[in-house]
């Protein structure tokens, strides 16, 4: 069972990376980090005796959750106020995509020239905008695996789909991205 100690220190290690992935899918700040705090309260709640081990896919599961009742609240939201207002529904303001986790350790280890942290730059910056025009199954598949680090089953049981469809969006996120990476003269 997880201590009191144990579910803090786990909060705090996962919390940016969650808020990273918040706000892949939902490209607010603000709604991001509402869905990474209810996300938090809730597997505080209700799962905050399990042991730690179990932790990180009971809190992947419950993001992913969390970032689904957005839309389908906003969705609600949009609807009502179609059919009952003239204004209509508020249109989706594009935010600032979050910054893609990269292998930190690698990078802090070989301290990178100034040429070498400008490409590297330039590089994630084309990763994040292309990781915002994937559809959202591959963006999740993609970010759960390669970011989160997590096995194809794994991966298969937080998406609620088969090993096989997990196969396909993650072969499908890194073609596109590697396809745009060589458009623009970069090697993926």
């Amino acid at each position: 069972m997880a201590t009191r100690a144990e579910l803090s220190d786990f909060l705090a290690g996962a919390e940016r990376r969650a808020f990273k992935q918040a706000m892949y899918a939902v490209r607010d700040e603000d709604s991001a980090l509402d869905i990474v705090q209810d996300a938090m309260i809730r597997l505080t709640e209700h799962y905050g005796d399990r042991p730690v081990r179990e932790l990180g896919m009971l809190f992947t599961r419950i993001l992913q959750n969390a970032i689904h009742d957005h839309f389908r609240r906003q969705k609600v939201r949009s609807t009502w106020m179609t059919l009952f207002s003239s204004f209509g529904a508020a249109d989706d303001e594009d935010a600032d995509t979050a910054e893609l986790v990269s292998n930190a350790a690698s990078a802090e280890a070989s301290q990178p020239g100034a040429d070498e942290e400008a490409r590297r730059a330039q590089t994630i910056g084309i990763i994040e905008e292309e990781l915002s025009r994937l559809p959202a199954r591959q963006r999740e598949a993609f970010l759960l695996r390669y970011w989160e680090d997590m096995d194809v089953a794994e991966t298969a049981s937080v998406m609620k789909c088969s090993e096989g469809s997990v196969k396909t969006h993650c072969s499908r996120a890194t073609q596109a991205l590697a396809k745009v990476l060589r458009a623009k003269g970069l090697e993926p």
